[in-house]
């Protein structure tokens, strides 16, 4: 079906359910970033295929919302469909929350299924629709009834997770876990959130691409453990070391009755920006209920010194692997026929030759020239670019290894490049470093701290339409709450915590300028203790990403005596722990690549 027939078929269905409005997010039962083919209902039904946007459709409207990372993209394929582009964050540009409230009537109803909506949102819709005199359902998934073909839920291996490699037993994290519940006097914790299910029981699995986790809920309390999930997916000796640390199966779908039986002098606490809608719906009224934070999510961004020490070598690794594949494009380029495709598989095949490398940790972003000004550029055979020795390359992309999970941004200099190209190049670099070499005091937050990457371009007049930095999972997932780097806080991002040592995160500032090119450098840091005296626990970043920029690039004569330093000695420390790593061909190759500027 096209698109439009794809609306049609919707719009029956709702008539047929007696909804006047239907809402198709992009988010799995768990509120996943990235999702499986299982659950891609908006962009069956759409032709988007970002990672991020919600379609909101009518009997004769239909509308999508998404952030700036995918304007271009999106404007691209909802062409011809009859779906309107709402650019968020835009001035005049309702939310999408805002434009149901203004548009229902009274008597309407809007329709979702409440399994990806979360219960925070989904309570929001009940109380501003409700004062309109309009109603929600959410107990119906109409796109399931008109695809025909949909992919069945995955049901891939899972696997535990050695404590080489975890740091901590998950008896230890089950008790920390049940000790913060006693705090709390929560008789129950309800988690569905599968990287930190996969964190606090100390397994992995395949059920969502390039992110290691298993479809699974959670219940638990002082006395028991119940995880729903499809317990052929683990191993029997792995399900018996399960169970011998308390872990009781129950099958998927279980969660929505086993909630329904809680009782009036039960606490139940959970998170509501993971937690989907349905779930709270059934759970009785009068149970109580505590909505705050994942009490696993704080512990999980704080890595542990084992998981930081593997981290370290995860990124020697992935050091290895890019450099070698630097060196390659740079003599290659122009005599070896290359496309941003191609490119992107090369540097897999390189990452491929690591111990312990396991897959992707997102799809790779490989834009070349123009398509480098598409944030979350995505080359298909239809738009794979060929690549010629002119111009900039950015490729994003990232590995998981049993060490950890990485991620880097570099922008490769593939020949002549003009004025503009360099001075853009360089100011988006001189954010990097200013991060990087941030000193500062305990207590700071990702915000407090945003500026240092914006202001070359600030002064200028210039900004980039995303946020400079986000934390990352060991062995889970890319991007991972609650630390992160942005300007401003939106309310649905959770990156507003203080920044702790052990905590892992991008450091990602760039330019994107349309039909032109794009630059974006971006390394990971560990947060780090420093001196403590008189004025409080100073802290810093320890950057771990440990692959060169492109000097090509490069204009030193706008940067600061400051910036070329904290430049030269980065360069110097990628040759001292990469370089040997390296034949003699590279190595002398690398020299050149980290000299001082």
């Amino acid at each position: 079906m096209t698109v439009r027939e794809k609306l049609a078929a919707l719009r029956e269905k709702m008539t047929a359910y007696k909804m006047d409005m239907y809402l198709i997010g992009s988010e799995d039962f768990h509120g996943s970033e990235y999702v499986g083919e299982h659950f891609k209902c908006r962009a069956f039904v759409s032709g988007f295929t970002g990672s991020a946007g919600t379609i909101l459709v009518t009997q004769d409207f239909a509308g999508l919302w998404t952030d700036g990372r995918y304007f271009l993209q999106a404007e691209a394929q909802l062409a011809d469909t009859g779906i309107e582009l709402f650019k968020m964050g835009n001035e005049g540009v309702p939310t999408i929350e805002d434009y149901i409230v203004s548009h229902i009537e009274k008597g309407q109803c809007l329709g979702f299924d409440g399994r990806t909506v979360n219960a925070r949102n989904g309570q929001d819709y009940v109380r501003r629709l409700s004062e309109k005199g309009a109603s929600v359902n959410g107990r119906y998934d109409l796109v399931d009834e008109i695809w025909t073909e949909r992919p069945a839920l995955s049901a891939e291996p899972a696997w535990l997770l050695d404590i080489a490699y975890a740091g901590q037993s998950r008896d230890d994290r089950i008790a920390l876990i049940r000790q913060e519940m006693a705090e709390k006097k929560a008789d129950w914790f309800v988690l569905t959130s599968l990287d930190d299910i996969a964190w606090l029981l100390n397994f992995r699995g395949n059920d969502v691409q390039d992110n290691p986790v298993v479809l699974a809920y959670l219940m638990m309390s002082a006395d028991s453990l119940r995880l729903y999930t499809n317990a052929a997916d683990f191993k029997e000796a792995d399900r018996k070391t399960l169970e011998n640390a308390g872990v009781e199966f129950f099958e998927y779908n279980g969660i929505y009755e086993d909630v329904a039986k809680l009782t009036e002098n039960q606490t139940v606490i959970y998170d509501g920006s993971a937690l989907n809608y349905a779930i709270l719906e059934r759970m009785p009224e009068s149970a109580k209920k505590v909505d705050e934070q994942n009490l696993t999510l704080l512990p999980k961004a704080i890595k542990n010194p084992v998981e930081v020490a593997n981290i370290r070598q995860a990124h020697i690794k992935d050091g290895i692997a890019l450099t070698k594949f630097m060196y390659w494009l740079k003599k290659n380029i122009g005599k070896v026929p290359m496309t941003e495709i191609s490119a992107a598989e090369k540097m897999e095949s390189f990452r491929k030759e690591q111990e312990g490398y396991l897959e992707p940790s997102f799809e790779p972003i490989s834009g070349y020239a123009e398509h480098g000004a598409i944030v979350h550029y995505s080359a298909t055979p239809e738009t794979d670019a060929k690549l010629a020795p002119k111009g900039l390359l950015l490729m994003d992309t990232g590995g998981q290894y049993l060490e950890g999970t990485t991620d880097i941004t570099r922008t490769f200099v593939l020949g002549e490049l003009t004025e503009e190209e360099k001075k853009f190049f360089t100011l988006v670099l001189r954010g990097n470093l200013n991060l990087a070499g941030a000193h500062f005091l305990h207590g700071c937050k990702g915000y407090n701290l945003d500026y240092l990457a914006r202001e070359p371009l600030w002064q200028i007049g210039m900004d980039y339409n995303h946020g400079t930095g986000h934390g990352v999972g060991y062995l889970l997932n890319v991007h991972e709450s609650p630390n992160g780097f942005r300007w401003k806080m939106l309310p649905n991002r959770n990156e507003g915590c203080v920044l702790e040592e052990g905590m892992l995160t991008s450091d990602e500032p760039g330019v994107y300028l349309t039909d032109k090119f794009g630059v974006r450098h971006e390394n990971l840091m560990v947060c780090m203790k420093g001196e403590k005296n008189e004025y409080g626990q100073f802290m810093y970043f320890d950057t771990v990403t440990l692959v060169p920029f492109d000097l090509d690039g490069v204009d030193p004569l706008l940067m600061t005596e400051r910036e070329r330093q904290l430049l030269n000695d980065y360069h110097q420390k990628i040759y001292e722990v990469i370089g040997p790593h390296l034949n003699e061909e590279e190595q002398a190759w690398l020299k050149e690549a980290t000299r001082a500027i």
